[in-house]
């Protein structure tokens, strides 16, 4: 007897289970909302600087490409989780008034090679618009840096007073749905604790100090292809209100 009613008790409870499933699944159609686990593939470009080099500008273009994971959280929230290569560093042309720089290419090119794994909280808007922050931790796999076309050692006494193959970043995220299942990416990190310290010899007049610590600055432009998603086409739509109807009803 007491097993019948075990298993009665049992039976009751996965049929509540299944009932408040199902009914989640119809509120959520109800209001759009797509709460399947998805998964995405990730191709992009890194365009960066690192602060502290004596080098300027967003001229060292890099890889971004991984693949992801994303888990629906709430309506209109999600996490995600990449796996990333990506490339970083710096680069900059020969001045024109350095004596042969035609000969001497590049003035300065830094490489530095990663495997990135960030973590994101997400805001949908619409289905178009993604919002998110997070931050991303970074393992160096390669290294390689050139001065005046001379290749630079990692391991330098004197020259490097401290050195990281770590970076954590902190990031932001805007992503856009161009079609279907595929989106446009545009996303900001920077680097929250120095990847390397670095002596430079005092130049006549410099105001800058002779030690710099050195940060990632990246900006990532990124096509993502999502997998398993729900493609709502309806929640494009934006109803108008009618006041015919109104003034009918209120009547």
């Amino acid at each position: 007897m007491k097993l019948k009613y075990l298993l009665c008790i049992l039976l009751l409870l996965q049929l509540s289970a299944l009932t408040s499933f199902a009914q989640e699944k119809e509120e959520a159609k109800k209001i759009n909302v797509d709460r399947e686990i998805k998964g995405e593939l990730i191709g992009g470009v890194n365009l960066t600087q690192v602060d502290g080099d004596q080098v300027y500008g967003f001229h060292k273009a890099g890889i971004n490409a991984g693949f992801g994971g994303i888990l629906p959280l709430g309506h209109r929230f999600s996490l995600s989780v990449e796996v990333l290569y990506d490339e970083k560093g710096a680069f900059q042309k020969a001045p024109n008034s350095a004596p042969d720089s035609g000969q001497q290419l590049p003035y300065y090119s830094l490489k530095w090679n990663y495997l990135t794994a960030p973590i994101m909280v997400h805001f949908e808007d619409r289905s178009t618009w993604t919002f998110g922050l997070g931050f991303s931790w970074g393992r160096m796999v390669s290294f390689k840096e050139r001065e005046w076309n001379i290749a630079q050692q990692w391991e330098r006494p004197g020259t490097i007073t401290y050195k990281s193959k770590n970076d954590f970043s902190v990031i932001a995220d805007i992503r856009f749905r161009i079609w279907k299942h595929l989106k446009f990416n545009i996303r900001y990190s920077y680097s929250m604790a120095k990847i390397r310290s670095r002596y430079y010899d005092p130049q006549p007049g410099s105001v800058d100090p002779w030690t710099r610590n050195q940060y990632n600055n990246v900006i990532t432009v990124r096509l993502l292809y999502y997998l398993n998603e729900k493609y709502l086409p309806e929640r494009f739509k934006f109803t108008k209100k009618d006041k015919k109807k109104k003034t009918k009803n209120r009547e």
